[in-house]
């Protein structure tokens, strides 16, 4: 029997790219398969896929914490998950990964000269005091050398598609990203509620990737089995499930601050055995908590000493302190200028139109246009301390742009996108919500590898363009059609 009900709610929105229909209201070729095999199950099948789905991720204690910035108690919740895949075609995906390798080499070789030489600077390509002014700029890696000139071993490249159907890079994320845990699990559980489909479709694999990840981390030694750990804030962090998971896929132990020690600039891990040396950290903790000694003294989340292990060469830190550098709002603007720099290429992968609220001419256009902006501060993430100019009533705006003058190179400003739509199953009915796209990238001594796929961000709250898990948003499922 056909399931006309699970269709007929579904209404494109105007000006809006979507990711299933033309805006001639035809299927997308990509989508046939996925299509047909919907419209040929019963709503009741499909409610109960939706509630297989649930169980899987509670089974897996596929979970991410929110935090209540009032008591700063964290509330530990299931990961929402919609069940209908959204699928890129191999074409589009070859433009995403060519773009994503360029942005990535080039946004290397800046951090490398940031920390040295600084000809971008010299030639007066980023001002000066944008850099020295960055809270992610860490004088301690002036001079340093990291193993093969790679500062970024593993990112997320946030990426949306705009109403002209061209993806534009919204965020680079360099320090610590998450959600790889979340696209491994995302195609797990496809492969049990969509039996089948998968090998029909022709989808290409992100299972490896723990593998894939493992050989990149091991690239950056010369011992022939580098110990290497993932050092862990510990259970109270929001993505303390993805730690868990990826040390155990990658054979790795999981460590925290308090089972390391720094003796004679070496890196140990304390054992029932005593100790045994560490070679490489891939942690997942901020600069800030790293070394007491160095950053901030006060945290119990890193190890005493590991600043100066570092730069004598006797571990390997991923990705390098320092990092975050190149992923600041404001350093965000200048990426096309730094691809064009290093590499003599023009961008493969556009920046979205940005403004800098440090210049007056651009602070006057933005406020001027506030009801088409997004404002945003150049160190927030998580969907946190933005300014939706269309939701925004007046004294909000009043009161955020006084609160921009205090430092206005402390922010930027974008306008509102429209962000592509995928179809969602919600409440037994298929429903266009907003999706952007995070695909991840290993880099090694042997080139850059772009996972197939990454992590489709859902904004399941009707009329939202905030994707954030932190803010009622979920994922689907990405598949690259071969």
């Amino acid at each position: 029997m056909k399931n006309d009900y699970l269709f007929s709610s579904y209404h494109q929105l105007p000006n809006t790219w979507d990711e299933m229909y033309t805006n001639k209201a035809l299927i997308r070729a990509q989508y046939e398969t996925i299509n047909s095999y919907l419209k040929s199950v019963s709503q009741n099948e499909l409610f109960k896929k939706q509630e297989l789905s649930k169980q899987l991720f509670m089974s897996q204690g596929v979970t991410f914490t929110v935090y209540n910035d009032k008591d700063n108690e964290g509330i530990e919740k299931i990961f929402p998950f919609d069940i209908v895949p959204r699928i890129i075609t191999a074409p589009e995906w070859d433009i995403i990964d060519k773009g994503i390798q360029q942005r990535i080499k080039a946004l290397n070789l800046f951090i490398k000269d940031i920390y040295h030489d600084q000809f971008i600077i010299k030639d007066g390509i980023i001002p000066a005091e944008l850099i020295y002014s960055c809270p992610n700029f860490l004088r301690e890696m002036v001079g340093v050398n990291v193993p093969h000139d790679i500062y970024v071993h593993i990112s997320g490249v946030d990426l949306i598609r705009n109403n002209d159907g061209a993806f534009y890079v919204l965020e680079d994320n360099l320090r610590t990203p998450s959600g790889v845990s979340y696209m491994l699990e995302n195609r797990e559980i496809s492969k049990r509620i969509f039996p089948g489909i998968l090998p029909k479709s022709n989808i290409r694999g992100v299972s490896n990737f723990p593998n894939l990840l493992y050989k990149k981390l091991e690239e950056l030694s010369d011992v022939s089995h580098p110990n290497i750990v993932l050092l862990t804030p510990g259970i109270y962090n929001s993505a303390y499930y993805e730690h868990t998971t990826l040390a155990r896929l990658m054979g790795i132990e999981l460590v925290e601050g308090r089972d390391l020690l720094v003796k004679d600039h070496v890196v140990f891990m304390k054992t029932t055995n005593g100790l045994k040396r560490v070679d490489i950290i891939y942690r997942r903790i901020d600069d800030d908590f790293l070394d007491p000694l160095e950053f901030n003294a006060n945290s119990t989340l890193g190890v005493a000493g590991i600043m100066a292990a570092y730069r004598k060469g006797n571990v390997n830190i991923v990705n390098a302190p320092g990092t975050g550098i190149a992923d600041d709002k404001a350093i965000y603007i200048y990426v096309p200028d730094m691809i064009e720099y290093y590499l003599n290429e023009t961008p493969i992968l556009k920046n979205i139109e940005t403004y800098q609220m440090g210049k007056p001419e651009e602070f006057k256009h933005v406020e001027e246009h506030i009801k088409d902006m997004v404002i945003k501060k150049t160190d927030g993430s998580g969907g946190y301390g933005m300014l939706m100019g269309h939701e925004a009533t007046d004294e909000e705006i009043k009161n955020y742009l006084n609160e921009v003058k205090q430092k206005p190179h402390g922010f930027i400003a974008q306008p509102i996108l429209r962000l592509s739509t995928a179809p969602c199953c919600i409440n037994g009915q298929l429903t266009p919500r907003c999706v952007d796209l995070r695909p991840f990238a290993l880099a090694g001594k042997n080139g850059i590898d772009i996972t197939p796929g990454g992590l489709t961000r859902v904004a399941l709250k009707k009329g939202s363009l905030v994707v954030n898990s932190s803010q009622g948003g979920g994922s689907k499922d990405t598949w690259i059609i071969k």
